[in-house]
């Protein structure tokens, strides 16, 4: 596995953030398997629990996620997930992102969502989730339309946080 340093996770406002994620195709299943192992990487050394490809600059429908503590790690690895059913029940959960470090605001999405995906041999799958994977799936998945989860906010909330966002940046 390449090390996680190699795979360095973009931060608002880097416009590949907002662009479109291309449909990963067959004849990407090695590159796929690599990135997604670095992707994992990068994911557990920053830390989070989930990691869109676009994050890390590679245009292509990927998401990793793995909810689990260190010692009992699951990680879930999605190839051109599509949510393909959605409750009508919402729910409201604080988000982060990796691409927006220490940035937190409430978040309301449906409570519960089924997801379409191909696994990394290749295999059609389904995932239903609620609560933090809810949450989690929905959020990666928003990732691949160039939305970020500030776009949920009112737009004063979300130049706010932006604009300490750009601050720390500017610091660090």
């Amino acid at each position: 596995m390449t090390d996680a340093a190699t795979l360095p996770i973009l931060f608002v406002p880097d416009p590949r953030l907002r662009a479109k994620a291309k449909p990963v195709g067959a004849s990407d299943s090695a590159r796929v398997r690599d990135l997604s192992a670095r992707m994992l990487a990068a994911m557990y050394a920053a830390p989070g629990i989930g990691l869109a490809a676009p994050q890390v600059g590679e245009l292509l429908r990927l998401v990793v996620i793995d909810l689990q503590k260190e010692e009992a790690r699951a990680p879930i690895v999605l190839v051109n997930p599509e949510i393909v059913a959605a409750s009508a029940e919402t729910a409201t959960r604080e988000e982060g992102c990796l691409s927006l470090p220490g940035q937190y605001a409430d978040v309301t999405r449906p409570a519960r969502v089924k997801v379409r995906y191909h696994d990394l041999e290749g295999a059609r799958r389904e995932i239903e989730g609620e609560g933090l994977l809810s949450a989690c799936l929905q959020h990666e998945i928003d990732h691949l339309d160039g939305v970020l989860f500030v776009d949920y906010l009112s737009a004063l909330k979300r130049n706010m946080l932006l604009r300490k966002l750009a601050k720390e940046l500017k610091r660090a």
